[in-house]
């Protein structure tokens, strides 16, 4: 497409926007659907059955009215034989215009009544066929009522009371603004992304930027990326600045870096690229290479907390500083370009592998940084907030895991249980097993280097299945009783003069058998547990034990227990003397 007929596309796109009606705030906007309010659906045969090659993607923004304009060219290509496709998209939409192949359907040839639309294909595609799909709409999109954790648009100002703009959708998917298939498995091989936007605002988009147009009062910004994670397609608009580095690569090659900041934040932004590259130096070392080093590794300031969008990291913890002496929030997100763009899980449900591996590279990064003290410490931190009231992986393949609802707690644990898990897997099978685990997990194979190496999807059977096949063991029991079960194995320990008795209990079918380091007095002994069971000659009845006294081991700790029911008594205590406070 020339630029002539691409800023006539635009244009139109505007007019559609421009047209919407204005939303209200969060509150006053009528509820997402059903189908689109819940990210990663069971796929149904038409939308299993569609591959996505190419896409080009454009939007017109309209910041004054909140609302968006946009057209979506695809390429779809038919893993089997297709009379019709489908694809996620929000009926709030109003939908202009569909072409097949350049022939312009009538509109009884498609429905979107409940948030999957449904289009009847003008000639049956046969098996690897391919047809060319356009798709106009407009409309006001759902604005995030807490984004990113309940998503959405973000539609706020700058200091000086220019527009802010952002798309955090990772619990609702793609489908809150642009036809999509909402599902980890189905990802664009390469996608063309064009935001039109009034001048001055700038448009941060995923992957490279291929240039920019200016011209009328708006500006255009193009940019290309390689197979984007789904929710990871994001738009990010302000008017931005940019601060610019490069990062040399252990690998051989050099990752373009660069910080979309609000104006006046150069300074603190120019820093943060400072702790990106020592963020580069840690994870090539203990994961492998930077997965993007093609495009860049990029962060856009938000008005949100922030958002692991791939190569274009949402950024909103305001440049705080840590005693820790690294910001936590920056260094989370870019964990997620391993843990979530490089390597996603295969199903919602298994979302534990992005954000439980994403959040044990913190005390990881510590550790290597500035030693044992802070890996320990902010593992403890970790484990105070672990509740294990249902398990992290379902035995259903197709449970999604609610990550909002507070009763269960699956949204708590698959951060912080899920961090823990890794601690003791990497202490159970050791630094190189573990490491190079990680390795195969991430890239699909043991050796990556830039290049060799495309985006893989995962489940824990095929992390359980990799860690086998590379410590030689059998590991079922393992991540049966931590990600298949809800409670934490519970140590029973018994004294009888020298004689130490222990014994693992839990809610798997397998006996848990992970061996158990007893100080006692100036002496280590290990109780290998075969079996689930041990014993150890303490050599004296009187000295003094302490168990997993290099705290290893993630098990149940009544302490913690009782002091997370006091904190949830006194919450609940201070929650119910508010409205009495009001009333007074």
């Amino acid at each position: 497409m020339n630029r002539t007929s691409a800023r006539s596309l635009l244009r139109a796109c505007a007019v559609l926007a421009f047209t919407a009606a204005h939303p209200g705030t969060a509150q006053e906007q009528p509820p997402l659907a059903e189908r689109t309010a819940q990210s990663g659906l069971p796929l149904d045969e038409v939308r299993q059955a569609m591959e996505l090659p190419y896409l080009a993607l454009s939007f017109t923004v309209d910041p004054p009215a909140q609302s968006i304009g946009g057209e979506a060219h695809y390429t779809i290509r038919a893993a089997e034989a297709l009379d019709r496709i489908a694809f996620d998209l929000d009926p709030r939409f109003t939908i202009a215009r569909i072409a097949v192949d350049g022939q312009e359907l009538a509109p009884s040839a498609w429905s979107n009544p409940e948030g999957l639309l449904t289009i009847a294909l003008p000639t049956p595609l046969p098996q690897g066929g391919e047809t060319k799909v356009m798709i106009r709409w407009s409309g006001t999109p759902h604005v995030a009522a807490n984004a990113p954790w309940d998503g959405g648009f973000v539609w706020s100002s700058t200091p000086d009371g220019r527009p802010w703009i952002a798309t955090a959708v990772q619990g609702q998917g793609c489908d809150t603004f642009w036809p999509c298939l909402d599902h980890p498995t189905k990802r664009v091989q390469l996608l063309d992304l064009t935001v039109q936007v009034p001048e001055p605002l700038v448009a941060a988009g995923n992957g490279r930027l291929i240039g920019e147009e200016h011209g009328d009062g708006w500006a255009i910004w193009r940019w290309r990326a390689r197979s984007p994670n789904g929710y990871g397609v994001t738009l990010q608009i302000a008017p931005y600045e940019v601060a610019q580095d490069t990062f040399p690569s252990r690998f051989g090659n050099t990752v373009p870096l660069a910080f979309w900041h609000l104006p006046g934040n150069e300074a603190e932004a120019t820093r943060l690229l400072g702790e990106l590259k020592d963020f580069l130096s840690f994870f090539e070392e203990v994961v492998g290479p930077y997965p993007f080093a093609d495009e860049k590794a990029g962060i856009a300031e938000t008005p949100h907390l922030g958002m692991e969008h791939q190569t274009i990291n949402a950024y909103g913890n305001t440049f705080r500083r840590a005693a820790e002496g690294y910001d936590w929030l920056l260094q989370h997100e870019f964990a997620h370009e391993w843990f979530a763009n490089q390597m996603s899980n295969r199903t919602e449900g298994e979302m534990w592998l992005h954000e439980g591996l994403g959040t044990y590279m913190q005390p990881l990064y510590l550790r290597w940084k500035s030693g044992e003290q802070l890996y320990h410490a902010t593992l403890w931190e970790h484990r105070k907030r672990i509740l294990s009231r249902v398990p992290l992986v379902s035995a259903d393949p197709n449970a999604l895991g609610d990550y909002l609802d507070e009763e269960s707690g699956w949204g708590n644990d698959i951060y912080y249980k899920g961090s823990w898990i890794s601690h003791t897997l990497r202490e159970a099978i050791g630094d190189a097993a573990f490491f190079e685990s990680l390795r195969r997990l991430v890239y699909g194979r043991p050796d990556p280097a830039p290049g060799d190496f495309a985006p893989v999807l995962r489940d824990t059977a095929d992390f359980e299945r990799i860690v086998e096949e590379v410590t030689g063991q059998e590991w079922g029991w393992f991540f049966d009783t931590y990600l298949r079960t809800a409670a934490l194995p519970r140590l029973e320990v018994q004294r009888e003069g020298r004689t130490l008795s222990l014994s693992w209990h839990t809610q798997a079918a397998t006996p848990f058998q992970l061996p158990v380091e007893v100080r006692a007095g100036d002496r280590l002994l290990l109780a290998p547990m075969t079996g689930g069971t041990g014993q150890l000659d303490l050599g004296d009845a009187q000295v003094h034990l302490t168990i997993d006294p290099s705290a290893k081991i993630l098990r149940d700790d009544p302490a913690i227990s009782q002091w997370q029911a006091q904190e949830d008594a006194a919450r609940q205590a201070a929650a119910a003397e508010e409205p009495a406070q009001a009333l007074d």
